[in-house]
């Protein structure tokens, strides 16, 4: 399978980020990618007013995505935001070439580090996985990564990729964190992680919303045996990577862990 990492940083002006997704996807179209990974809130970043921006944006942004992924016969992944309830959504898209449209709502909310996500948000309930260039793919959103039980339901559920799209908080050990962990919960599943985060606007100079999480950069892939396939660095940037994901059969068989595991963990 050959992906498309699209590392970039995102504003609250809808209309911008839209530009930008369409060029990144143009970009890995002309790459031969079939697949093109944005961040999480790729459709407007955290920030003031964002139920009002998902309420007003969703319909258009929808329409727009399900055009582009046919124009550029290219699955499209990507973060953005619907309203239920009076309460925001967090959703990881997919957008394919054939006019279909499958999504992932956020099951662990990010109440952490001082921020308390599930005040404005609403939790999503069933782990996603979906069908990307002939190969069944698991789906995530940023503060999934610190849980093992879903990556391992996951992958028993027959995915051998785990795309994770994050708009990861900055802070001491961030970072560090991040790779950790995308290289944890490969081993631990015996799944490649794709791990796309938020580019860090203090490389990139992009006027994030001062409130809630931004992103560090340092996407990364990381096979079944934990090691890094790739890895970006804090800017924004389109890496191209292709994986055989048949290395996760083997992993399987090599470190069958979830076939080992007791009491269903």
């Amino acid at each position: 399978m050959r992906l498309a990492l699209a590392q970039i940083n995102t504003t609250t002006d809808v209309a911008a980020n839209l530009a930008k997704v369409r060029d990144y996807t143009h970009r890995a179209a002309e790459a031969d990618a079939e697949v093109v990974v944005f961040p999480e809130a790729t459709m407007s970043a955290f920030g003031r007013g964002l139920a009002e921006i998902a309420e007003r944006e969703a319909t258009g942004w929808r329409e727009a995505l399900t055009a582009l992924a046919a124009d550029a016969d290219t699955s499209i992944v990507v973060g953005e935001f619907a309203v239920a309830d009076g309460k925001l959504v967090n959703l990881l898209a997919v957008y394919a070439p054939d006019g279909t449209r499958s999504e992932y709502a956020k099951i662990h909310l990010y109440d952490a580090f001082g921020f308390k996500e599930s005040d404005t948000v609403t939790a999503g309930q069933d782990p996603a996985v979906v069908s990307l260039a002939g190969d069944e793919v698991g789906i995530a959103i940023c503060y999934d990564i610190r849980f093992p039980k879903l990556f391992a339901e996951l992958s028993r559920r027959g995915a051998r990729l785990a795309i994770v799209s994050a708009s990861w908080g900055a802070g001491p050990g961030k970072v560090e964190q991040w790779e950790l962990l995308a290289r944890a919960r490969a081993l631990d599943s015996n799944m490649f992680v794709l791990a796309l985060g938020q580019a860090d606007p203090e490389v990139t100079g992009v006027d994030v919303p001062p409130k809630g999480p931004t992103g560090v950069g340092h996407s990364l892939v990381a096979d079944p045996f934990g090691a890094v396939v790739v890895e970006l660095g804090g800017e924004e940037m389109l890496e191209v990577v292709d994986l055989d994901l048949g290395l996760a059969d083997e992993a399987a068989e090599a470190l069958p862990v979830l076939v080992n595991a007791k009491l269903g963990y």
